[in-house]
């Protein structure tokens, strides 16, 4: 396969991975977010939160840029379960507790766009064009008997109350890019950033937004079909998409990773077919990397097929390859092997 590992590299850095100002600028935000709803609560005279805690892509790092700035911060409340009860001591509805969430984010009134009341959580907009989602989650303590040992489980506020928890999503992608990331402590983890190279494919073209899977579906299928390679991000994103491409084209079912018995995908669900379909198309585009005579324009070409993009077209030659010629004349070994050479 042609090697274009330094062209892709720099691509996920540089196009992809979300910069550390945007990140600091979002992280500014939610924790506004957090002392507005802390301030609400308290002025509405409701339960006061025994945490936020960040969730989703922004806890696990796998934010990718967006022109339209469509970036999101899934920000969890959470409340003891005994806190959550009414006027007359009844224990409050998800949708109670989703209202009172939206009622004390809105206090201010300084919002040129008031939060909005979802199903899953309450969204604050700001007008850069991003978003901050806060889910309300309670708390329920059990305490063992024989121990005194407490032990906690967590229930997300939705159409009803449902089992949730979003932190242990975030435990387990981390221990994930740990053991199957070549490089778990360089950039990120190489799991982590074919994740992020996934998403970014994703959301390369408008069209596919409604029908795309969701970043939490890439994610898992990622994870069960990672083909890892050490220094070629390239080839481990490009045999990470045949694999899942495979996978998907005898079951499409994708199962929630911490919650036993629950799925990603629902009934009549068109989005794993969809993905299939995407990467197949533009797996196609790629087929030029296995000519021997694919050059290094073809190369750049076919990548910026698959991001749809014009970024890898103006990238330079990764360094001039000197190769030795056998008798025969056939080039046999490339010096610069993360370099734009044919062999590597």
């Amino acid at each position: 396969m042609f090697d274009s590992s330094n062209q892709i590299s720099k691509y996920h850095n540089d196009q992809v991975n979300l910069p550390k100002a945007e990140r600091d600028k979002m992280r500014s935000r939610r924790d506004a977010n957090r002392k507005r709803l802390k301030k609400g609560l308290a002025k509405n005279q409701k339960p006061s939160p025994v945490g936020c805690h960040s969730q989703g892509s922004y806890a696990m790092w796998t934010m990718v840029q967006d022109a339209n700035c469509d970036f999101d911060i899934d920000d969890g409340v959470y409340f003891e379960k005994a806190d959550l009860v009414g006027r007359n001591g009844g224990v409050m509805t998800a949708l109670q507790v989703r209202q009172m969430v939206c009622d004390a984010l809105g206090t201010e009134n300084n919002f040129s766009r008031s939060p909005e009341l979802l199903k899953n959580c309450v969204r604050v907009y700001y007008k850069e064009g991003h978003h901050v989602d806060v889910p309300a989650y309670r708390r329920i303590a059990t305490e063992d008997f024989l121990s005194g040992e407490t032990t906690y489980e967590y229930e997300l506020a939705s159409a009803d109350w449902k089992s949730s928890d979003p932190r242990a999503v975030t435990r387990w992608f981390t221990q994930v890019n740990q053991e199957l990331s070549p490089d778990p402590n360089s950039n990120g983890g190489q799991f982590r950033r074919v994740v992020r190279l996934l998403k970014k494919f994703a959301r390369s073209r408008p069209s596919w937004k409604s029908t795309m899977a969701s970043g939490f579906m890439l994610t898992k299928l990622a994870q069960e079909e990672f083909r890892p390679s050490e220094g070629r991000d390239d080839k481990a994103l490009r045999n990470t998409m045949k694999a899942i491409s495979n996978r998907l084209a005898f079951n499409e079912t994708v199962n929630h990773p911490i919650l036993s018995g629950e799925t990603l995908t629902n009934d009549n669900d068109g989005r794993p077919a969809f993905i299939k379909k995407c990467l197949d198309e533009n797996l196609a585009h790629l087929a030029v990397l296995d000519d021997r005579d694919c050059t290094h324009k073809q190369a750049m070409k076919a990548w910026d097929k698959v991001f749809k993009s014009d970024w890898f077209i103006h990238q330079p030659e990764s360094g001039e390859a000197v190769r030795k010629a056998s008798v025969f004349g056939v080039p046999t070994e490339a010096v610069d092997k993360r370099g734009g050479g044919r062999f590597a």
